[in-house]
């Protein structure tokens, strides 16, 4: 299927690695000229650089800490124009609430929630006046099932989830929609991290934590970046004008509901 995204461009953002390069080469993949961000320059340019072989299409890359208004200034002014806007962050970090101050907050608030919001609200204009705008923030599975040690993260993404079900009501008739993509357990140095914690924790080595971890989920294995990032480019494509406010799920099945 021609995805219609051919000329356009985008800005995804922690895209050196992870979801946000499977985003990232899907959408190099139908055409699109990238902008992509991260905190690593030597991992992100070395990234950019294999998309450009890859790809044969435009790739900038601008390291910058997104959570602070220099780094969010830095990206805009490299792409102040984008067609597709891929917000993405690493969460916080797990734990109990009872060890959590006001600062954990609101770090929390400003990567998860903050962030995201204000890129929207640098480029959703543009998008709107042009008659065609994609934004998709990745979020977590644990905004649709809570995760309990990972309160950090459930409370901002959750946030940014309820703002945008309003907003996506708003812009959708100027051909902009915005939608959320929650991942389950993909195949991530995230993922890896959590393991590795589990298996300390159980005293057993990180493949057996690893192979217990895929064997409960429905799918019996890990997702991987690039069907995410397939995932991803379809609701970014000219197709997907209908679909808007939606909370698209990928977990292998994982979360045991209906809705």
């Amino acid at each position: 299927m021609d995805l219609g995204l051919k000329g356009k461009s985008a800005i995804v953002c922690a895209a050196s690695k992870g979801l946000g390069r499977g985003c990232a080469e899907a959408l190099a993949a139908e055409g699109v000229s990238l902008t992509i961000n991260a905190r690593s320059a030597d991992a992100l340019e070395a990234t950019a650089q294999e998309i450009r072989d890859a790809y044969g299409v435009d790739v900038t890359a601008v390291a910058a800490d997104l959570s602070t208004e220099a780094g969010r200034a830095a990206l805009l002014e490299a792409a102040p124009n984008p067609d597709i806007l891929i917000n993405n962050c690493g969460g916080p970090p797990p734990g109990d609430f009872r060890e959590w101050d006001r600062d954990d907050w609101i770090s929390a608030v400003d990567a998860n929630m903050l962030n995201p919001i204000m890129l929207i609200k640098a480029t959703v204009d543009g998008m709107i006046e042009r008659k065609f705008g994609r934004i998709i923030n990745i979020t977590s599975s644990a905004v649709k099932a809570p995760i309990g040690i990972l309160g950090l993260s459930n409370g901002a993404r959750a946030g940014l989830t309820g703002f945008v079900a309003g907003l996506a009501r708003e812009t959708v008739q100027h051909n902009v929609t915005i939608n959320g993509l929650l991942p389950g357990p993909f195949d991530t140095d995230r993922l890896r991290g959590t393991m590795a914690g589990r298996a300390e924790k159980a005293g057993i080595s990180l493949e057996e934590a690893a192979a217990e971890l895929a064997s409960s989920n429905p799918a019996g294995r890990f997702g991987t970046p690039a069907e995410f990032g397939h995932a991803c480019a379809f609701l970014c494509s000219a197709h997907s004008g209908y679909i808007t406010g939606q909370n698209l799920l990928l977990d292998g099945g994982g979360f045991p509901g209906t809705l």
